[in-house]
């Protein structure tokens, strides 16, 4: 695969003697200065969220502590340029695109890329979203070029990434495969030699920028599950290998030719005590501190995605030296600012001068005049993908609450969910919070004319807005009825309202108004059958809800976590698929005095 990063190594190996790069030094190197500055601005899983994201999607708490509504491109570009200064360069920890709301995801996300070149990005990693549409999609988003189902976009042909992207655990399954990504490494005899027991990269496993005068190496990482999160058939000649040895071999590719000041941008990560300053080190250690704690010495910081946390932590390296690591939530409501010095003679980084920050990107800032018509061009051209229809009812089905809790359209959505998270996920509930249920359905046609009865994606969109992840975890039974008794008020989670979550058909249990905390949830049934406290279950749920939102926190003890499609899409499918749908029964949950 052509690449501006593999080429440039490959040219610096050319010129290199004995593994120390040459190119670049000063004529007179007495008079250079003993180190330069570098400031790294960061953005993890975008999600192509160029609208301002709504609900608890669009809030932060920053670092005061208060909640604050954060996120949308035009104020991220705001943000962005305030913050850059000359010695700048743009990164990014992957799932910049998938999982995206309508303004993108109807161009195959070719309006954020251009975004995200428009704000000035330098160099990504991929995330497993990435990877939604396969691997030939993303070369195409990378390289350019129509759609080839689609075609070209309003916009007219697509013209490619203007930044890298990179990968170095994304290695193809057959060795013979030739690309040349590897062919821009393999005439160097020493590269060869490195990747002979190694692999052959679908990607370009490293990118190299220069500021300064001094070469920053960046590392791209995904995670190692992408094959659990993806569909099969669009990966099916990849293969994904451990993130910590990938990233030691891409920093021997590096090490090669002189390049020693050594970034990893890695799409995993951690979680974190919920309610906790984007700056503090609330993470929980998980499979984004083991790669952040084991890769080789060499790598100087860790910059990482995919779990949608925020947080700014100090680790030990397997040297037993500092090592930033750090995330900046999701959804362009942080950017992550990083200032380092390299040294100019050693060309490393100067660990003791790493000072970082996670800006909260708040909506108190004039919105940026340009992104903001751009935004508004796409929004613009999407209007007639809203009007379409997307399935058909026989009646109006609501958000409305009964005596138990349960509405309607709230045990819809949880059905649609199940539906949605059964394979890959293996998904055998579903829970739905009844806050993310935002508007009713309503039979009678609207002013677009659609017809009576005929639900349309502008109308499901306004039902489900918040372009939450759908995701599924491992509980126990115990778990889940302490799941259950959270939507109760009483309880140590502090739950300031009954929020009763709604479940999918095949969940049934009964709660007492009258007893104690604790006590309230008895006889769940899954399928009929009683639950015990040991057996486990996989639960389906929006990534709000898995997160700990809404006071649920024993969710936050699922493991196993996977990552499916937006809340929405689930929404949709399930419209199209089950025409025409009548209102679901309200019978689910029982309640007794």
């Amino acid at each position: 695969m052509t690449s501006r990063s593999l080429l440039r190594l490959a040219m610096a190996g050319a010129v290199a003697a004995g593994g120390v790069l040459l190119a670049g030094l000063p004529a007179d190197a007495s008079k250079a200065p003993r180190s330069v500055p570098v400031r790294l601005l960061a953005l993890n899983d975008f999600h192509g969220h160029l609208e301002p994201p709504t609900g608890s999607s669009g809030r932060m708490v920053d670092e005061h502590g208060a909640t604050v509504e954060a996120g949308g491109a035009a104020y991220v570009a705001t943000h962005m340029k305030a913050l850059a200064d000359r010695n700048t360069i743009a990164v990014a920890q992957g799932d910049l695109i998938g999982a995206t709301p309508l303004v993108s995801a109807a161009y195959h996300d070719e309006p954020s890329v251009e975004f995200l070149g428009k704000l000035g990005l330098d160099v990504a990693a991929v995330g497993n979203h990435e990877f939604d549409e396969g691997y030939a999609e993303l070369r195409r988003i990378m390289k350019g070029g129509c759609h080839p189902v689609d075609g070209c976009s309003p916009a007219g042909p697509w013209e490619g990434a203007t930044f890298d992207y990179v990968g170095a655990n994304v290695l193809f399954k057959n060795r013979n495969e030739r690309t040349d990504a590897l062919a821009a490494l393999g005439d160097s005899r020493k590269f060869g030699t490195l990747l002979k027991d190694w692999g052959v990269p679908a990607l370009p496993p490293v990118s190299v920028k220069w500021m300064n005068g001094v070469p920053i190496g960046f590392i791209g990482l995904v995670t190692q599950t992408t094959p659990n999160i993806v569909t099969a058939e669009g990966i099916k000649d990849l293969k994904f290998v451990d993130e910590v040895k990938a990233a030691n071999v891409a920093s021997e590719l590096l090490k090669l030719v002189g390049v020693k000041a050594q970034v990893v941008l890695v799409h995993e990560g951690d979680q974190v005590t919920a309610g906790q300053s984007p700056d503090s080190c609330a993470a929980v250690p998980g499979a984004g501190n083991r790669i952040a704690t084991q890769v080789a010495p060499e790598i100087d910081i860790v910059l990482s995605g995919h779990s949608h946390q925020a947080y700014m932590c100090t680790v030990k390296d397997p040297a037993g030296r500092d090592r930033l690591y750090s995330q900046g939530g999701s959804f362009g409501r942080v950017i992550t600012q990083v200032d380092l010095k390299v040294n100019v003679r050693s060309r490393d980084i100067d660990r003791a001068s790493v000072v970082a920050d996670n800006h909260v990107v708040t909506r108190t800032v004039p919105a940026d005049a340009e992104i903001s018509q751009f935004v508004q061009t796409w929004k613009d051209r999407v209007a007639p993908v809203a009007n379409r229809a997307a399935g058909t009812i026989t009646a109006d089905i609501t958000n409305t609450a009964t005596a138990s809790g349960e509405s309607a359209l709230g045990n819809l959505i949880a059905d649609a969910q199940l539906a949605a998270t059964k394979e890959g996920g293996n998904a055998q509930i579903a829970l739905m919070n009844p806050g993310g249920v935002r508007a009713s359905l309503s039979y009678a046609g609207s002013a677009a004319g659609e017809g009576d009865g005929v639900v349309t994606y502008g109308e499901s969109f306004t039902v489900q807005p918040f372009n939450n992840l759908m995701q599924v975890v491992t509980l126990t039974g115990a778990q889940l009825k302490t799941v259950l008794e959270q939507q109760f008020t009483g309880g140590p989670n502090n739950q300031a309202f009954t929020k009763i979550l709604q479940p999918s058909a095949n969940l049934t249990y009964t709660y007492s108004t009258g007893a104690a905390w604790g006590s309230k949830v008895s006889d769940i049934k899954i399928d009929g059958v009683p639950v015990t406290d040991t057996q486990t279950i996989r639960v389906a749920a929006n990534n709000f809800l898995v997160g700990g939102g809404d006071a649920f926190q024993a969710f936050t003890e699922g493991t196993d976590l996977w990552s499916g499609p937006l809340d929405i899409d689930a929404f949709v499918a399930y419209l199209g698929q089950n025409n025409p749908i009548a209102p679901p029964a309200t019978n689910r949950i029982t309640v007794t005095g």
